[in-house]
């Protein structure tokens, strides 16, 4: 299966329309900002590395049409735009992180011509595109090494080629391992409440030829119980200097039953995931989402009472200590977590 989940063409962003899966593979194209921000917020586009895409190309979308005569000009779009983007989703690192890289491109080349600051924005959102791809590739090869031959993994949400460029960070880590002759069982939790899990993971690990099985996410704790689980793995958000991460609501809830039935807990993610500003969990912001997620069915047909109250956190936050390792492009990071996560992101 060789797809791109975002990619520059035709003078605009090219995305997978993933709310449309896993019913029909549906590209669509974005060339304003209001667009693009509605894509992010509806999850048309999503997961952490593919957002810090999307914001890269996002800056270059706001600007590339811009008349400004001198840099403070330029600059003073360019953050508008910047704001705007990084108002749709407030927990995932590499969002900001995509938008920090663009600003900090234009700031040191502020000297230079508008229409090479311009260039040099395209260029950047290329290669933060072909950074990503090589990241997931890292993470893969060095996750599939904890991978047994026939270990049977558990995985929620999506954190897969859709959630990334073209590989995927958790889902990564089982692609590799199949790569190398691993046999390898899946069993994906659904993860409501807009079922990422159910939609688009089966969907990618079927067209892999991975060997998976879906479940409700309530039905983990007897999967573990009855020892048909070896390892879990997920992807991540944004993770805190002392390895604290925030993952898709219900993480956590696998990270607590993994330790209790003594079974390694794996968090997998780029470097542009830590958020090393962020001394620990209790810091990232969690973002919280609309109700009609939760008391409708795909926004089509109700499923509760009328003015029923909800709480619909769209992530949770995993304290390290319940995280065996973090598999990341750079190497796989273990406890203790402060210093190894510093000495191997910045070595």
């Amino acid at each position: 299966m060789d797809l791109r989940t975002i990619e520059w063409k035709n003078n605009g962003i090219k995305i997978i329309d993933q709310t449309k899966l896993p019913g029909e593979l549906k590209y669509m194209y974005i060339r304003d900002l209001k667009s693009l921000w509605r894509a992010i917020k509806e999850l048309k586009v999503r997961g952490a590395p593919a957002l810090g895409a999307a914001a890269a190309w996002g800056i270059y979308l706001g600007i590339k049409n811009s008349r400004a005569g001198n840099f403070g000009e330029f600059s003073r779009e360019l953050h508008k735009a910047a704001r705007y983007i990084a108002s749709s989703r407030p927990t995932a690192r590499n969002l900001f992180w995509g938008i920090e890289r663009m600003c900090c491109v234009a700031l040191r080349n502020k000297y230079k011509p508008i229409s090479a600051i311009k260039r040099l924005l395209f260029k950047e959102a290329q290669k933060l595109i072909e950074e990503d791809r090589l990241a997931c590739r890292r993470i893969g090869h060095y996750g599939a090494k904890l991978i047994k031959d026939k270990d049977t993994i558990l995985t929620i949400c999506n954190a897969g080629i859709l959630a990334t460029i073209d590989y995927g960070t958790a889902l990564g880590v089982i692609y590799k391992a199949k790569q190398g002759g691993k046999r390898l069982k899946v069993y994906a939790c659904e993860t409501r409440p807009l079922l990422q899990g159910a939609r688009l993971t089966t969907w990618e690990l079927k067209k892999k030829g991975i060997d998976v099985t879906l479940i409700c996410d309530n039905m983990a704790a007897t999967l573990m119980q009855q020892g048909k689980i070896n390892k879990v793995i997920a992807g991540a958000d944004r993770i805190a200097a002392d390895g604290d991460a925030a993952n898709k609501i219900g993480t956590y809830n696998l990270a607590v039953l993994c330790h209790y039935h003594n079974i390694p807990f794996y968090i997998a993610a780029p470097h542009s995931t830590f958020d090393l500003t962020i001394k620990t969990g209790r810091d990232i912001p969690i973002e919280e989402r609309k109700a009609q997620e939760v008391t409708e069915l795909f926004f089509k047909r109700p499923i509760t009472a009328k003015g029923i109250k909800v709480f619909n956190p769209a992530f949770d936050v995993t304290p390290h200590n319940l995280i065996t390792a973090i598999i990341t492009d750079k190497g796989v990071i273990r406890p203790p977590y402060r210093r190894n996560i510093a000495k191997i992101l910045n070595g």
